[in-house]
């Protein structure tokens, strides 16, 4: 069983799916419209609004309309499109950051069974005492230890990316702000690559039967 698969089964409750609470499910969807719509906007700039083919757009369009601009003008107007989008990219980092307070104080309102933690301990008792399901719940430590670290750099890309949205009130630590910026961009490339190992597990568990299903469980709830 790939490493990447997530489980539809309940290690805890064998012959049971795994059951996931309505805010759950909402706080997982509205976090993929979130994270998708910010790395957008990431995608954006470093394409269709780079300071230089825009900038370069700009003299070529005004030059043929029959005025005559700079290289520092155009780059203006160059930058100023470029705000814009990085605009919308800070309204997705606030909405990101209150979906992952929100999904904090989730956790200690989930039953006992479908708490993230509760969920790990359960595996983890039942690898150690359970021979006959040991490598299911092997492999459902490896997928939540996955899910962890995800949330982990959910919490420093918020950290980071509040640190940046409001650097002007943070002057006395304006020396590390390329650092944090460093730190924000290198996490957004391991978000991505999360993404796109948890949507292939995703479809590598859907072609199996006992993983069908496991899209419509986030939907509607685990419903047998």
């Amino acid at each position: 069983m790939a490493v990447i698969e997530p489980i539809r089964e309940d290690v805890t409750h064998p012959g049971h799916i795994k059951k996931y609470s309505a805010p759950l499910r909402l706080w997982h969807w509205v976090n993929t419209i979130v994270i998708s719509g910010s790395l957008l906007t990431v995608l954006i700039n470093a394409t269709i609004t780079d300071r230089r083919p825009v900038t370069a757009l700009v003299k070529d369009e005004l030059k043929h309309a029959g005025a005559v601009v700079t290289d520092d003008q155009a780059g203006s107007v160059a930058h100023a499109l470029g705000d814009s989008v990085w605009s919308v990219h800070t309204y997705f980092g606030y909405a990101l950051a209150a979906l992952l307070l929100f999904r904090l104080v989730l956790e200690f309102f989930q039953l006992a069974d479908q708490k993230f933690i509760g969920r790990i301990k359960g595996a983890y008792r039942q690898f150690q005492t359970i021979k006959k399901e040991r490598e299911l719940a092997k492999h459902e430590l490896a997928v939540k230890s996955i899910y962890a670290v995800f949330y982990l750099l959910l919490i420093i890309m918020a950290v980071t990316g509040l640190f940046l949205a409001f650097e002007d009130l943070l002057a006395p630590f304006k020396s590390i702000r390329h650092s944090v910026k460093e730190v924000h961009g290198f996490c957004m490339y391991l978000i991505i690559a999360f993404i796109v190992v948890h949507i292939a597990g995703v479809f590598l568990a859907e072609r199996k039967d006992d993983g069908k299903g496991i899209v419509s469980d986030m939907i509607n709830g685990g419903k047998s």
